[in-house]
């Protein structure tokens, strides 16, 4: 078995998400698939997103593929490594680390099928089941609405649950768009979810990287006494100084690593104890492969190793593969936009995805409807919702 082809298929996906208002809301998400076809007619599927799309499949279809042609698919490590090599010789991170993620998790997908395993097991098939938290309470809902969205999800079983605060408010000062009035109003939007759940859900917010250290302090400070479960992302650029500095003045626990491609941001974000929980993303962090090791650098931490970043049913294979796999993120908008993509998801039950006995990732691309999404035109928004 030798890898015949590499090929990525850019899509942005419109997704129009319904209020408890009955409003409709209109969001879009990026994604790039990427498959790697055998000579032999064997094909395996991956992803990346929250990126420029296009750009990954440029990277993807006119450099790392070729580059791929001929090796044995199942030596995932040489795969792995010579893309490295190719793609950030100096360290570089970004869209090339991103492409990849998505041509590693194609490789595993692959893997399984030959070996007639889901990936989940060839992991280390540390559980069948894994608990995810839902990222419900994004800028588009109204403070009430937001409330009403909260209840709903519990109403579904779901007993963690994530909204995002700070949305944006460095990238778009020039609206201009005052940062003190943005959090300010997410304290508003923090309390009404918090009044309309209870005391026993957990509550988790996430800035996206979106806030200075002045505002996320002064953000984390009001928001203590409603008891939230982590802080992902609070501050630009995971910058390790500010994160560790806020880590200290805050009693909320801090989360970051959903964005990062190199695996020793990880090392230096642990051993500056800027943060309680890493959370590199499969489809963003170098795939399965770089994964694992960041989930190593965790255990010898001694601190939790989580899903940021959505993408939920290539992420959970991670998870429940790894003893020290943990949450798993059920991110509406892209679970939306991956069922305009695949086939055969799973859905969760209680707050639990149960994973698929299927070989490889369990699920594939629908090729007619990606095909037709394709062809779609749309705007190049990227980014989370």
């Amino acid at each position: 078995m030798k890898i015949a082809a590499v090929r990525a298929t850019p899509l942005n996906l419109p997704v129009t998400m319904a209020s408890p208002s009955g409003a409709a809301k209109s969001t879009s998400l990026s994604l790039c698939l990427v498959e790697v076809e055998l000579d032999d007619g064997w094909v395996g599927a991956g992803m990346t997103a929250i990126t420029e799309e296009e750009v990954i499949g440029s990277i993807v279809n006119e450099i790392a593929g070729p580059a791929l042609v001929g090796l044995d698919p199942l030596r995932h490590e040489q795969a792995w490594d010579r893309l490295y090599w190719l793609l950030t010789p100096r360290g570089q991170s970004g869209y090339a680390g991103h492409a990849i993620a998505a041509i590693d998790l194609a490789l595993w997908d692959l893997k399984g099928q030959i070996l007639g395993q889901p990936c989940w097991r060839l992991l280390g098939g540390a559980r069948e089941q894994v608990p995810v938290y839902a990222t419900f309470g994004f800028a588009f809902y109204e403070r009430d609405e937001l409330a009403a969205a909260a209840r709903a999800w519990v109403e579904r079983g779901f007993r963690r649950l994530k909204m995002t605060v700070g949305h944006h408010a460095l990238q778009r000062r020039d609206e201009p768009r005052n940062p003190w009035d943005v959090i300010a109003e997410d304290v508003q939007r923090v309390r009404a979810v918090r009044e309309a759940v209870g005391p026993d859900v957990q509550l988790f917010i996430d800035a996206n990287c979106s806030l200075d250290y002045l505002h996320a302090h002064w953000l984390a400070q009001r928001l203590e006494a409603f008891g939230i479960t982590f802080f992902e992302e609070p501050v630009a650029q995971n910058d390790v100084g500010n994160l560790a500095k806020l880590r200290a003045a805050t009693r909320i626990p801090l989360a970051a690593g959903q964005n990062e491609v190199l695996a020793s941001r990880f090392r230096d974000l642990l051993a500056a104890q800027a943060v309680d929980v890493v959370q590199p993303n499969a489809c963003i962090t170098g795939g399965f492969t770089q994964c694992q090791r960041i989930a190593g650098l965790a255990a010898a931490f001694n601190a939790q190793f989580a899903n940021g970043g959505a993408w939920p049913h290539h992420n959970m294979h991670l998870h429940a593969g790894l003893a020290n796999g943990s949450l798993v993120e059920y991110h509406s908008v892209a679970v939306e936009c991956c069922k305009l993509v695949f086939d055969g998801l799973p859905e969760p039950q209680q707050g639990v995805l149960t994973l698929p006995q299927a070989p490889g990732l369990g699920f594939r691309p629908n090729r007619e409807r990606v095909r037709e999404l394709a062809r779609r035109p749309g705007s190049r928004g990227v980014g989370k919702a």
